[in-house]
């Protein structure tokens, strides 16, 4: 069976509580720090994840392509990898 590449989009829904003197200071405290480990996080929730792109990949794209998103993981044996990587449907025959 060929193989399908799926890429989506994670949403999530991020809050925040900010103390400040005006509405446009919280926002602005919020971009310049989220990215900061000690900046608190009040919740989050996932909203949807939404497909991008679908497009057939030929077999032998599937391990430049693994090891290029998962160069952790390169060493791994090539079979590992499409076993662990690599969703089956099982169809009825």
């Amino acid at each position: 069976m060929p193989l399908y590449l799926v890429e989506t989009v994670s949403i999530f829904r991020h809050r925040y509580v900010v103390e400040a003197k005006e509405e446009e200071h919280a926002a602005d405290e919020v971009v310049y720090n989220m990215a900061d480990s000690d900046f608190k996080e009040f919740s989050q929730h996932h909203v949807d994840e939404c497909i991008t792109s679908i497009r057939e990949i030929k077999d032998e794209d599937f391990e430049p392509l693994f090891d290029k998103d998962n160069d952790y993981l390169k060493d791994w044996d090539p079979q590992l990898k499409r076993q662990k990587f690599i969703n089956v449907i099982e169809y009825d025959s």
